[in-house]
């Protein structure tokens, strides 16, 4: 699946904290956006370990973009919170990589290979100015 819950709860993330004037905790994310918190301290880790949140400490502490949102790009955020870059097929990225011992009859990798990164190319441009100013 392209956009699991993760990916969608740092995208909300994102553009919550876009909007902010000061740094904000996992705790007030959590309630302002009804995510779980546990969950949601996992993915603001994850961005900010990929340097797209930058994180402070202490009682004034929490979150706040890394980076500008026109440079903040989707692939770079589902890449981040998913552990690996989005997938939308179970579709080795070559043939050569295929688990199967039919990859090389597969007739329809070619396909799933060129929607792939058409997504990704899509992803690549897609920034979180972009999300903002829909």
């Amino acid at each position: 699946m392209l956009i699991t819950r993760a990916s969608e709860y740092a995208i909300l993330s994102l553009i919550v904290l876009s909007k902010a004037d000061a740094p904000m905790d996992s705790e007030t994310l959590s309630r302002e956006l009804s995510i779980p918190k546990s969950f949601l301290a996992k993915i603001l880790q994850a961005l900010a370990k990929k340097a797209i949140l930058k994180s402070f400490k202490g009682v004034n502490g929490g979150f706040v973009l890394a980076q500008n949102p026109k440079d903040i790009s989707m692939l770079d955020v589902m890449s981040a919170v998913e552990g690996k870059a989005p997938a939308v097929f179970e579709c080795a990225p070559s043939i050569n990589d295929c688990p199967s011992d039919k990859a090389t009859a597969c007739s329809i990798w070619p396909f799933l290979n060129k929607l792939q990164l058409k997504i990704d190319s899509f992803l690549a441009l897609l920034t979180l100015a972009d999300i903002l100013e829909e």
